[in-house]
């Protein structure tokens, strides 16, 4: 009996730090993968800029601290997220609070991006922040043909009748 009662224990022992582990790899995953989301969103806002090798050190010593300082996903709020969705009834009060609870940790996170960037934006010099500029006005002038292509296109459909 003395046997069974260690190898339970054991198994016991196994299995919660297995699921320990893996919470654990989740959440580092999980975490990595918005680094490299970060780290994407700042390297692509200087996609045609030519950065001096001191400046390309400035912005990865940057984004090493941004990876640190940034709040990090709560993945519990996401699960309590999809539990009211899921749920029998619709609380939508609940679901109010909580989305508001996660849009105010996306803020934070978006405010720290903003933070960076900046950052990162005043290691350039003028004539590269003027590159900058023209790019975003490109981008801007590109989104608004977008948004005028879809609704154009949208006001071509016929109605639908359910």
């Amino acid at each position: 009996m003395h046997k069974y009662i260690l190898l339970f224990i054991a198994a016991t022992l196994v299995s919660v730090n297995t699921v320990a582990a893996e919470k654990n790899t989740l959440e580092n995953w999980q975490q990595d993968a918005l680094t490299h989301r970060i780290q994407d969103s700042h390297y692509s806002m200087f996609d045609g800029v030519k950065l001096t090798e001191q400046q390309r050190q400035q912005l990865r010593d940057l984004m090493s601290l941004a990876s640190r300082d940034t709040p990090r996903i709560n993945i519990s709020e996401i699960e309590r997220l999809h539990t009211l969705v899921t749920a029998k009834t619709f609380d939508e009060a609940a679901v109010r609070e909580q989305t508001e609870k996660m849009a105010q940790e996306q803020v934070a996170r978006q405010v720290e991006m903003a933070r960076v960037r900046n950052q990162m934006y005043n290691l350039l010099m003028p004539e590269q922040q003027q590159i900058l500029e023209q790019k975003h006005l490109q981008r801007i002038n590109d989104l608004k043909l977008q948004m005028a292509d879809r609704i154009s296109t949208s006001a071509q459909k016929p109605a639908v009748n359910e």
